[in-house]
């Protein structure tokens, strides 16, 4: 989701002044994840549930055991709304924009002194290659920069009414805010959230997914150590279907930023409904990547390899239906499917991996289900389909061909490294596939003629359309969906808006004694 390389090089730690000073951050050593236990983080301190329980997390590219990691129950979901209310009202509240900016700065700071340690976390708890870390990790700093940068454009409006009123308006924060994180970029998603919310003032409850949330965890540590209040941020990771519930439905939590699957997405409109929680929610996706017939192979073909196989095809935007105009179709599928087979599937810890494992055993099952079905359903499998051996939850790049937009492989999101090739006749036929789909994340555009990829951004129905490049997110730059794949939007201003209330506030400058019944 991020078109970017790790800068490498080190930025000097920027420590807060006053009340919240801590120690100087030093550059981590490689972490040791199973040499530590992981507990809920809230009110600025590693704590144990109250009633939940412990979970033990494997390595998806190993199967070998990783950590233990706290559950989170609904009396912590309360204790974590009652630590970020409270900051919210104390040290928190009071903290005033430029103070919340230098905070920002030095968070970004410490996340990327202690790069080393968040990577590999993150590539032995999801098991995507850390090539592939390293540039979500990069932005994730940069998304802390730009919004911290970005507090400077928080402001109100001001001008008479006419006569001896005056109008003036105020920016406040929303409150808590509640977020939940998905498993497949639990780093990268944890920078999109927190950000924003903190940029505008509000306090924090984030849910990472139980499954991946060490790297949410270690940057609230972070995040307490270069002098955020306690309360500030607070993190409870939890099962869905109980604390993710209990946090929609929560009285205490003024707003719900959720990322993951469209029928989540519903469940969360549905218990929201009766306390009209404001709600942010970036969900599936099935994009299109349309390839004309002028396009330049040589971008083209590799693009659109990584637009689907980068995180083994387990992001929401991932390109996975791939429209080719007909005449260049066959030479499109054989030089696709030889650069697929070529990619570096291995151990995501090495530097020479292009696509690590999928994220379980069970994914990688309902995967390979995906692929049984749509060569039951008339797809040619021209490469990949078959589990890779050993303990891992491997799963190879996977190309099925002369598939019909109508089959379930090219409408439902098999959130795998499975693409779908589709052959279109021309431009309006083009557009009426990749349209033809429940969602609207993202697409992409491969054409030698500027004016039709001008006129297919304004056609498609997506939230983002990339013209001959491959790239879909970058801070500044708003990121969500059209239809299905949900409303709002995550990484540029529109986002901090979202955790704002406008106040507005209207004065009366008369001179005179004031009589409504005399105007």
């Amino acid at each position: 989701m991020l078109g970017q390389e790790l800068n490498n090089g080190l930025h000097a730690p920027v420590l807060p002044r006053g009340g919240h000073r801590k120690p100087d951050i030093v550059l981590a050593a490689m972490a040791v994840a199973t040499e530590r236990e992981y507990g809920l983080f809230i009110n600025g301190e590693s704590t144990e549930p109250k009633a939940g329980g412990v979970t033990e997390l494997s390595e998806p590219a190993t199967g070998e055991p990783l950590a233990r990691v706290a559950l989170a129950s609904e009396q912590d979901v309360d204790r974590a709304v009652d630590a970020a209310r409270a900051a919210l009202d104390g040290d928190w509240g009071r903290t005033p924009p430029t103070e919340r900016s230098r905070l920002l700065h030095a968070l970004a700071d410490a996340i990327q002194a202690n790069r080393k340690e968040l990577a590999e976390l993150e590539v032995r708890n999801v098991g995507k290659a850390i090539s592939s870390v390293k540039a979500e990790l990069h932005q994730g700093v940069e998304n802390f920069r730009f919004y911290a940068s970005a507090i400077g454009s928080i402001a109100g409006r001001s001008n008479p009414i006419g006569g001896s009123l005056l109008f003036y308006s105020l920016k406040e924060p929303v409150g808590v805010a509640g977020q939940i994180v998905p498993w497949n970029y639990p780093l990268m998603m944890t920078t999109w959230k927190l950000a924003p919310a903190l940029a505008a003032g509000c306090s924090v409850v984030l849910k990472p997914d139980s499954a991946t949330p060490l790297t949410a965890i270690r940057m609230a540590e972070l995040a307490g150590e270069v002098g955020f209040p306690p309360g500030a941020i607070n993190v409870v990771p939890g099962e869905g279907k109980t604390v993710g519930a209990y946090m929609v439905k929560h009285p205490g939590i003024d707003k719900i930023a959720f990322t993951g699957s469209t029928e989540t997405g519903a469940e969360i409109m549905r218990l929201g409904s009766d306390s009209i929680k404001r709600l942010t929610l970036e969900l599936g996706g099935k994009s299109p990547n349309l390839v004309f017939a002028d396009a330049d192979l040589g971008d083209a073909i590799p693009s659109s390899v990584w637009s689907i196989y980068y995180s083994a095809g387990q992001s929401c935007e991932a390109r996975s239906r791939v429209l080719v105009e007909r005449p260049l179709y066959d030479e499109f599928v054989s030089r696709f499917a030889e650069a697929a087979k070529s990619l570096k599937v291995g151990d995501p810890l090495e530097s020479e991996t292009q696509m690590g494992s999928l994220v379980s055993q069970e994914h990688r099952q309902k995967v390979h289900g995906y692929v049984g079905r749509g060569v039951e359903e008339g797809a040619e499998l021209v490469t990949g389909g078959e589990p890779t051996d050993g303990n891992g939850a491997f799963y190879p790049p996977t190309v099925l061909a002369k598939v019909d937009n109508s089959m379930a492989v090219a409408q439902e999101e098999i959130f795998g490294p499975v693409v779908t090739i589709i052959p279109f006749d021309d431009e309006e036929d083009a557009a009426r596939i990749a349209n033809d789909s429940r969602y609207g994340l993202m697409a992409t555009v491969w054409t030698g003629d500027p004016a039709k990829g001008h006129r297919l951004a304004r056609r498609i129905k997506a939230g983002t359309v990339g013209i001959n490049m491959p790239y879909t997110a970058f801070p500044g730059i708003p990121f969500g969906g059209y239809k299905q794949s949900g409303f709002g939007r995550e990484l540029g201003l529109d986002s901090l808006e979202l955790y704002l209330e406008t106040k507005s506030v209207i004065v009366s400058t008369s001179p005179k004694p004031f009589n409504p019944f005399q105007l």
